[in-house]
């Protein structure tokens, strides 16, 4: 049986380069809104505006995440996105970002328009322009948090130390601030110049709890507001919460290990059907191509993509644990 391979369509030329462009040209959007950030900075962004001359209100107002309001902070996808660009380092607002994305979809909207037709920029535009961009800030937010997370123990210990030695807790804080790279170093900093500001320090580390939205940082929390309300040995407490997140981090990765079969194995079923779709498609053009006509073919099409994103989602699910 032999098969005949068709000459190379141009067009496949056009799509790659206008992936490539839509690449470079998000990079370029990322890189603007870090405003290019150097070695120093990234490993404390709070010092080095320091050093540039910002009083302590201008750090606060540059470093705390401005809380999300109104209709837009309703919304089911875009509710929390100030707080995940917070924590995916930008320095924007969710507002500014939207509308980025929005003007990126119309001018890829009609970029794409004019090359593959109408119907299929409707649904490219939004995906490359505005669904694209927001997974990668909630995939760059949700790494500096598992980051954070690493940190902890060692910033609990140094808490812990501190406090056993015989210093007060903001001075602790302020060296943790000081001497431990980013982003928790950012994160006590910022606890440190709302104490110094004149905050309490319970209602400082509670924001810290709400910005960062993680469980251990919630338990620290609530440590330092009963300690602060009732007294007792925080020393002792800190250095059980560090021994306990040490173990919670162990028992995560000892897990991920145990799961990465079955993980791998999701991953390869929900690629699946994709990587045939896209071969049959590229080596046989009529195989679709020749039904797509039929009035069954967008109904029965539409069918087997919502199966299969719910069987991506539920094979998600079974190999995911959370501890």
């Amino acid at each position: 049986m032999n098969i005949q391979f068709d000459t190379v369509d141009p067009q496949l030329y056009v799509y790659v380069g206008l992936g490539v462009g839509v690449l470079l040209a998000f990079s370029g959007l990322v890189q603007i809104l870090g405003r290019g950030r150097s070695s120093s900075e990234t490993k404390n962004r709070r010092l080095r505006l320091i050093a540039k001359g910002y009083s302590t209100p201008e750090v606060l107002s540059i470093l705390k995440p401005k809380q999300q309001t109104g209709i837009l902070s309703r919304l089911p996808i875009v509710g929390d996105l100030q707080s995940h660009i917070h924590r995916a380092g930008l320095r924007t607002t969710a507002e500014r970002f939207l509308i980025i994305c929005l003007l990126a979809t119309v001018a890829l909207w009609a970029l794409l328009a004019g090359v593959i037709g109408g119907e299929q920029a409707t649904v490219g535009a939004p995906l490359l322009g505005f669904i694209a961009p927001i997974i990668f800030v909630r995939l760059r937010s949700q790494k500096k948090s598992d980051m954070l997370v690493k940190q902890l123990p060692d910033a609990l210990d140094m808490l812990s130390r501190g406090l056993k030695v015989g210093h007060p807790l903001n001075n602790t804080i302020g060296v943790i601030a000081q001497e431990m790279p980013d982003p928790i170093s950012t994160e006590f900093g910022i606890v440190f110049d709302q104490v110094s500001y004149g905050d309490d320090l319970p209602e400082a580390f509670q924001e810290f709890a709400e910005r960062v939205n993680l469980e251990d940082v919630h338990y620290l929390s609530a440590s330092i507001g009963i300690q602060y309300g009732t007294g007792g040995d925080l020393a002792n407490v800190i250095e059980v919460l560090s021994k306990t997140v040490r173990d919670r981090i162990s028992m995560r990765k000892r897990i991920r290990a145990i799961s990465s079969e079955g993980r791998l194995s999701a991953l390869f079923l929900s690629a699946l059907p994709f990587v045939i779709f896209g071969f049959t498609s590229y080596m046989t053009p009529s195989y679709y191509g020749g039904v797509a006509s039929d009035p069954l073919f967008k109904p029965m099409a539409a069918t087997v993509v919502i199966l299969t994103l719910v069987t991506m989602l539920t094979l998600k699910k079974l190999v995911e644990f959370r501890v």
